[in-house]
């Protein structure tokens, strides 16, 4: 769980209702590693945007390897992302 308060679609502005709707799908709902940086939806798209730079550009380690990266760094972090 954030200690940063989530802004819920029904309180977001026109802007962040946008961003809702292109990274949750039919929920409208992004993930929670998203939707933290819902008070600075700038913030939020240049999120996306590094992420999926690092996770889906050409490179010479595959996307599963990536993955699996990200996952024991969070775990050695004892993030839950």
């Amino acid at each position: 769980m954030a200690f940063i308060d989530y802004i819920n679609y029904d309180n977001a502005s026109e802007g962040l209702k946008k961003l809702y709707k292109k990274y949750g799908g039919k929920t409208k709902t992004p993930s929670n590693i998203v939707r933290i940086a819902g008070t600075n939806p700038q913030a939020m798209e240049n999120h996306v945007k590094f992420y999926m730079s690092i996770m889906h550009q050409k490179s010479e380690i595959t996307r599963h390897q990536r993955e699996m990266i990200a996952v024991v760094v969070s775990s050695i972090n004892e993030c839950h992302y």
